[in-house]
Parts: structure tokens; C-alpha cells; sequence
């Protein structure tokens, strides 16, 4: 059974809406494409055999449960409380983005569609969605800003490998709200065969109950865990702020526990000062305001200009937030804050050192915030972190910010080569 601010998630007084958050503010074209898939996915979520389904097709198929993991060594060398991670790292295709992506493909075959889209700026959903794809059979391009396309390479080259077709998106900033548009404007004109599997909790009405409802599998299975062992809830847990799909996921499991708290950490790029970051909430530069078809925080100036975002990590430079964390952080439900890139490739490079796990430039956000306030709480308490995707995507950027020699000089010889 949900508990009171779950059942605000998915059976709200307004539907559509989490307090003034959400909505669908979409053209007239896309309004009975919409009005299918909520009507698609309320039946789902009503048929008692959709979610034992989709347990069943992410344990055969992506390992799940993921399993919590203590951190011992870092937990010693940071002090205060104890530290553990959700390991969405374990997931197929390497982060949490298989959860939604599988159950948006079982909401496909019900409605008979042939093709589907995404948008995707880390490249991680990008992968989920052609790994989907190619499991049920169905056609795929993805949109991808032409800035992550560069830094995101070997996502790139996966998606590609799996049969999609990936479009670089050259207008506006070139990143993922770019990205977003166009598919916006493909789904537009191709929705009677193809479904738009929009990989974080934003967007139009139904989309973010849909992702949320998928990615709850991260919470469910986090609050049962550490009811296991430590035996007992953390004290709080904490996630990264891009979309806010891994954020919603995890806090889902425990919004209606009101002694755990639940920590968001935005993109803190070169400092809040600097204005090159994506910190909408916690950096007080998001405005309430409607784009992409729905009402949230945006970073925007003054006469509602979308603003340039900056972040080491390509999946977390949104102009947007999450509705649903939009509305937790108004109601003080989530405190959000935020991590610099110093702080997130420190804090990396600790987990590497310590524990011998490569997470990836999202998560650490989460992982900078978590030791940022471990060291300063009791040793009886405990916080969990969301690991929600490896670094193996990353390298480049890392060995960039790390200015490793060594991987310099291989680029070098390999360049030459060519």
C-alpha cells in the first residue's frame, strides 16, 4: 500500500500535476498520441500481472535486484556515519536507464508500435533505448546534442553497434535539451507507429509518473535492503539532480518514512558564483516556468531566456527539473544542493582509491554530497547513496580533467597512426 505523499505521485487530486508542477502543454498534434499512452499505461498499472512482468524481465535480463553495497574503507577514511551505495552501476547497460527503457518497451508491444525514439545526453539512456529496441525488435534513432556526441563517444559507438540510428543535434547548445526538441519534433509527425521514450522524469503529462513509476524499483528494493541489513533505514540518502530520474527512483522508497531524509545534488559546474553550472534549484537561478511541454524550475534570466548550463557530466547540464522534485523541494519534502566539478572527480578518484568502483560523473554529484556531510554526522548514523551508473562512459572526460599523460599520449600514437 502507498503511504499519503506516494499516493500524490500516482493517484494525484490533479492529474497530471504534482502541486503547481507538471502539466502538458504540448500542440493540438500531439494530444491524442498522449491521451493513448496515459490511457495504455493506466490499464497496464491496473492489470495485477504489468509489474510482476516487469520484476520478472529486469531480473532475467538486468540483473536485478542490484545489490547495496557498504563501503567499509571509505566509511573509515571519511568518519561519521556509515556509507552505502545502491548499485545501479550493475544494471545491463551500466546504470539505472535499463529500468525505465524496459518497461516503456513492455507499454510498446501493448500498443502494437514499430519504432521508438529517445533523447539522451550522457548516452546512457541512449544505449538502454537500443539495447530495448533490439531486444523486442523495434526500429530506433535516437537524438543526441553534437557537444555530448563528442564527449560521449563510446556510447555513441555502442548505440550505433545495436542497430539505432544516432542523430548529432547541431542547434542551440548542441546538448540535451536540444536533443529533446527534436525529438519533440520527429514524434510530431511519426507518433501513429512510434513510441518517444523520454528517459528522465520531465516532459509532458504522463511522462513523469511513467519514468517514476519504473524507476521506484530502485527504492523498493533500497528500503528492503537496508531494512536487512544494517537493519534499520538511513538517516538519509542521497541522488544526482540532472532530469531526475535515479533521484526519483530511490526517494520513492522512502518518501513516506519522514525520519529519512532525502538529498538531492545538482550540477555545481565551476561554482554558483561563476553562473556556469545547472544548480536550478539549489543555486537559486531556476525559475518557475513552462517549456518542453511542462511546467517546472528552468534556468532562465530575467525575461525567460533558457540560460547556458555547464557540467563535467553530460547528464546532468539540463535546463530542467524533474516536476515531481520540483514539487518536493518547494514543499520541503527534498533538500537540494549542490557539487562542484572539483568535488565530483575528487570524489571519484576517492571511490576508485578506496573501494576499487568506478562510478560515473552523475552519480559522483551524489557521491561529492554524501561525503561532504558523512564526515560532520554520527558514527551510529548511516546514509545511502545512489551509484546510478558506471564511469566506463566517462573516460574520456575523466582522463581530461585528471590530465593524465599517459592517456594523452596513447591519443597521440593513435592519431598518428590514422
Amino acid at each position: 500500500m502507498m503511504g499519503a505523499l506516494t499516493d500524490e505521485i500516482f493517484a494525484p487530486t490533479r492529474p497530471g500535476y504534482f502541486g503547481s508542477f507538471g502539466g502538458a502543454f504540448v500542440p493540438e498534434i500531439l494530444r491524442t498520441t498522449l491521451d493513448e499512452l496515459i490511457e495504455v499505461f493506466d490499464e497496464a498499472r491496473a492489470d495485477e500481472s504489468f509489474w510482476p512482468e516487469f520484476v520478472q524481465v529486469m531480473q532475467s535480463y538486468s540483473c536485478r535486484p542490484t545489490p547495496i553495497t557498504y563501503l567499509e574503507n571509505l566509511t573509515r577514511e571519511i568518519g561519521g556515519a556509515q556509507i552505502f551505495i545502491k548499485r545501479e552501476d550493475l544494471n545491463q547497460t551500466g546504470a539505472h536507464k535499463a529500468n525505465n527503457v524496459m518497461g516503456q518497451g513492455l507499454l510498446v508491444k501493448r500498443m502494437g508500435k514499430r519504432r521508438v525514439i529517445a533523447e539522451t545526453g550522457a548516452g546512457q539512456h541512449g544505449v538502454a533505448t537500443a539495447t530495448m529496441a533490439a531486444r523486442f525488435g523495434l526500429d530506433c534513432t535516437i537524438y543526441m546534442g553534437a557537444v555530448d556526441v563528442e564527449r560521449q563517444r563510446p556510447n555513441v559507438f555502442w548505440m550505433e553497434q545495436l542497430g539505432a540510428t544516432v542523430v548529432a543535434v547541431e542547434d542551440g547548445a548542441a546538448t540535451l535539451k536540444d536533443a529533446i526538441n527534436e525529438c519533440l519534433r520527429d514524434w510530431a509527425y511519426s507518433m501513429e507507429d512510434t513510441h518517444y521514450a523520454l528517459g528522465t522524469a520531465c516532459g509532458p503529462h504522463p511522462f513523469p509518473q511513467i519514468v517514476a513509476y519504473f524507476q521506484r524499483i530502485i527504492g523498493l528494493e533500497s528500503r528492503e535492503q537496508m531494512l536487512a541489513c544494517p537493519s534499520k533505514l538511513p538517516d538519509r540518502v542521497y541522488a544526482c539532480v540532472g532530469g531526475g530520474s535515479n533521484a526519483t527512483g530511490l526517494f520513492l522508497g522512502f518518501l513516506d518514512d519522514p525520519d529519512v531524509e532525502l538529498v538531492g545534488i545538482e550540477a555545481g559546474g565551476k561554482g554558483l558564483s561563476s553562473g556556469q553550472h545547472a544548480a536550478r534549484l539549489a543555486g537559486g537561478m531556476g525559475v518557475p516556468g513552462v517549456a518542453q511541454g511542462y511546467k517546472t524550475y528552468f534556468f532562465q534570466n530575467d525575461e525567460g531566456q533558457m540560460q547556458h548550463t555547464h557540467s563535467v557530466s553530460a547528464g546532468l547540464d539540463y535546463i530542467g527539473v524533474s516536476p515531481i522534485l520540483a514539487h518536493w523541494h518547494e514543499s520541503g519534502r527534498m533538500r537540494t544542493e549542490s557539487a562542484t566539478d572539483a568535488e565530483v572527480i575528487d570524489a571519484l578518484k576517492t571511490l576508485m582509491r578506496t573501494e576499487g568502483i568506478i562510478g560515473a560523473l552523475e552519480s559522483c554529484h551524489g557521491l561529492a554530497g554524501g561525503l561532504r556531510e558523512a564526515a560532520s554526522m554520527d558514527p551510529e548514523q548511516t546514509i545511502l547513496i545512489n551509484m546510478s551508473g558506471r564511469g566506463d562512459k566517462d573516460i574520456f572526460t575523466i582522463a581530461d580533467a585528471l590530465d593524465d599523460a599517459k592517456w594523452k599520449e596513447f591519443l597521440r600514437q593513435k592519431v598518428e597512426k590514422l
